[in-house]
C-alpha cells in the first residue's frame, strides 16, 4: 500500500504546473502553459479549495511558487495581499491610503500586482507607484508617479498593471505611458499628460511596448518612449481598456461602447486597417488568440453580451455563447476557461466550430468582471465586492 501511494499521489497533481506572475500570464496573451488541470467536476459543482475576503475592486491574480498576489479596497486604504494559495490564508499585506472611487460601480482597485525577481509592484487607481518584497511586503520604493509627474487621472483612476520588462518597469501613465527604474523608481521617459487609456502595457518584438489613451492606440520605443505609430481609436469615455492582440505585424483593437473592433496591419511601418466591424466590442477583458480565432466577451455590462468566437483575418463570428456579460477568459492546454458576470465558471474546449461546457457551475455571486486565473492546478476567481474563491482543479 505504501508503494502504491506515491504513484496516486502524481496522478492528482498537474503534469506540468506553471506560475502567473503578470497580468495575462508570462506570455502576456492569457495563455498558459499549465497542462494536466482537472477539466470536469461532478453535478454539484468543483472542490472549493478556500475562501478569502480582500476588499471591493477588481483585481485580478498573480501567482509565484506557493504565493497568489491581488489587491482590494476596504476602510479608505488599497491592500496588496499575499496569500498562501494553499490554504488562503494571508501570508503579508502592504496597506496605504486610498478612496473607493464608486463612480457608477463598485470601485476599489483595478490593476493586478506584477512579480518579477522577488519584487511584486503594483499600481494604484490614483497613481501609488511601487515595488514591495516578495517575501516580507515591505516597500523597496513607493511613489505617486502621477501627482509627482503632473500627470492627468483618467475618470475611472489608472488601469493598466505595471510590466517589467529588463531594467525598466512600464506604468500606463501619460498619454504613451511611462518607465520607471525597476530598482529606484526613478523615471526614465514619460509621455505627454493627456489621459492614459485603461489597457496594460504589452510588449512586442522589435524593443516595442503598447499602450492605450483615451483616443489612441499606440506602439513606443522601449528604450526612449519615441512614438513608433499611433492609430486614432476614439471610444466613447476614453473607456480604451483591453489589451491589443498582436500577432506578428498583425494588430487587432477592441473595445466597448458600440466602438467595436478593427484588425491592422503594420507591416509597412504605419498601421493600416484591414477590416473593421462590431463583432467583438471589449468593454474591460481582453480577448484570446489561438489558432486564427479569437475568444472573448463582446458587449457592454448590463445589455446581453455575449461570449464570442471571431476568425481575426476576417473577422466572421464562428460562435457566441449569450448572457455571458462582459466576464473574463484565459486559456491553458486547448481549453477555455471563462468566468461569466454573474459567476458561473466555465471550462470548454478551445474550438471555432462550437462552444460546448466540459464542466460549469457557479463559484460566485454578485459582479464579476475579473479574469480567472489558473496556476499551479488551482482557479482562482473574485467578485466586485472582494470574495475570492480558490477552485482546487489538481
Amino acid at each position: 500500500m505504501k508503494a502504491i501511494l506515491p504513484s496516486l499521489l502524481l496522478l492528482t497533481a498537474p503534469v506540468n504546473a506553471t506560475d502567473w506572475p503578470v497580468y495575462r500570464g508570462s506570455d502576456h496573451n492569457g495563455i498558459s502553459k499549465e497542462t494536466g488541470w482537472k477539466t470536469t467536476w461532478p453535478d454539484a459543482g468543483p472542490k472549493i479549495a478556500w475562501k478569502v475576503e480582500v476588499g471591493i475592486g477588481f483585481s485580478s491574480f498573480s501567482s509565484a511558487g506557493k504565493h497568489v498576489f491581488t489587491a482590494g479596497f476596504a476602510k479608505d486604504e488599497d491592500t496588496v495581499f499575499c496569500l498562501d494559495a494553499e490554504s488562503g490564508k494571508v501570508v503579508w499585506k502592504h496597506s496605504f491610503p486610498s478612496e473607493l472611487g464608486d463612480k457608477y460601480y463598485e470601485g476599489g482597485t483595478s490593476a493586478t500586482p506584477t512579480v518579477s525577481d522577488g519584487k511584486v509592484y503594483h499600481l494604484s487607481r490614483w497613481g501609488d507607484a511601487m515595488c514591495l518584497d516578495a517575501t516580507t511586503g515591505k516597500p523597496v520604493w513607493q511613489k505617486n508617479a502621477a501627482k509627482d509627474n503632473n500627470m492627468t487621472i483618467p475618470d475611472w483612476g489608472f488601469a493598466g498593471s505595471p510590466l517589467v520588462n529588463g531594467d525598466l518597469v512600464y506604468l500606463s501613465i501619460g498619454e504613451r505611458g511611462m518607465a520607471l527604474s525597476k530598482a529606484s523608481g526613478e523615471v526614465k521617459w514619460k509621455s505627454g499628460d493627456k489621459p492614459a487609456g485603461y489597457s496594460t502595457p504589452l510588449p512586442g518584438a522589435d524593443g516595442l511596448i503598447y499602450f492605450s489613451s483615451g483616443k489612441t492606440y499606440s506602439a513606443v520605443d522601449a528604450a526612449t518612449g519615441t512614438i513608433r505609430w499611433e492609430y486614432p481609436w476614439k471610444t466613447q469615455y476614453g473607456v480604451n481598456a483591453a489589451e491589443p492582440i498582436v500577432d506578428g505585424t498583425s494588430v487587432f483593437i477592441a473595445s466597448g461602447y458600440n466602438k467595436g473592433c478593427t484588425l491592422l496591419d503594420t507591416s509597412g511601418g504605419e498601421p493600416q486597417k484591414v477590416w473593421e466591424s462590431r463583432v467583438m466590442r471589449s468593454q474591460f477583458n481582453s480577448c484570446v488568440l489561438v489558432d486564427g480565432h479569437l475568444y472573448g466577451p463582446d458587449g457592454n455590462d448590463g445589455d446581453k453580451g455575449a461570449l464570442k468566437c471571431v476568425e481575426m483575418k476576417t473577422g466572421t463570428v464562428k460562435w457566441e455563447h449569450k448572457g455571458f456579460g462582459v466576464g473574463g477568459v484565459m486559456v491553458a492546454d486547448g481549453k477555455l476557461i471563462a468566468l461569466s458576470h454573474r459567476g458561473e465558471l466555465m471550462i470548454a474546449p478551445v474550438s471555432p466550430a462550437k462552444f460546448e461546457p466540459s464542466a460549469k457551475a457557479e463559484v460566485l455571486s454578485g459582479r464579476c468582471w475579473t479574469t480567472p486565473v489558473l496556476s499551479n492546478g488551482r482557479i482562482f476567481c473574485r467578485n466586485a465586492k472582494g470574495s475570492v474563491v480558490c477552485v482546487d482543479a489538481r
